[in-house]
């Protein structure tokens, strides 16, 4: 496989769109969250994501609404809005067990951290993480472009996520982040297991400025 370093936004146009696959289950309660996470604790790795309603006024912001949470197989969307962030997912956050995967988790852990303290462990964020395989975007969507050719929609993110019920296509690109996410790594872990890829070569101008810039 020829991993490329970037892709422009007319290829990314192109491109058919993926969604996630498996099941989503909208959270919205503390029996539920207890449920839910005692199957995230089960699995080796994880994506993770947030979503927080969108501020149009200044001076005037949110706290984190939504935090997605998803294996291969299923997705959970927790209300945070509804429920805060409970004790069970702090212990899920904090479970060094547990592989917690994301992109600009500095970001998703700030605003989390507005809700209630924790100390997150085990997390490996996919903007770093991907450099090795000579990638330098660094949106998700651009990512996951690159490693799937195909492209996760947009559309859905400055809708309402603290609307009373989330509609179909909210619940579908929540869900499609953080699954896309966990399945970048699951990638990038298996082309560095075989060794069956190859980074695409620099043009040469850029070869001969990156070699005289190591030579310096």
């Amino acid at each position: 496989m020829i991993v490329r370093r970037s892709i422009n936004k007319d290829e990314l146009k192109e491109l058919p769109k993926t969604v996630f696959p498996g099941r989503i289950h909208v959270i919205q309660s503390e029996a539920e969250t207890e449920k839910a996470v005692a199957y995230l604790k089960s699995q080796p790795i994880l994506g993770i994501d947030s979503e927080t309603r969108p501020s149009f006024t200044k001076g005037q912001s949110h706290k984190v609404a939504l935090l997605q949470i998803s294996s291969d197989e299923c997705c959970f969307l927790f209300r945070l809005n509804m429920t805060g962030l409970t004790q069970p997912l702090v212990d899920l956050l904090e479970n060094p067990a547990v592989i917690k995967v994301g992109l600009s988790l500095k970001d998703d852990f700030m605003m989390l951290h507005k809700r209630a303290p924790f100390t997150q462990q085990s997390c490996i964020e996919l903007q770093d993480y991907v450099r090795q395989f000579g990638i330098q975007d660094k949106s998700l969507q651009k990512i996951y472009a690159i490693l799937f050719k195909e492209k996760i929609s947009k559309s859905q993110r400055l809708s309402n996520w603290e609307a009373d019920v989330l509609s179909d296509g909210q619940k579908q690109y929540a869900a499609t982040d953080a699954w896309a996410c966990l399945n970048i790594y699951n990638l990038l872990q298996e082309l560095k297991r075989t060794g069956n890829y190859e980074v695409e070569s620099l043009p040469a101008e850029e070869e001969v400025n990156a070699s005289s810039l190591a030579n310096r």
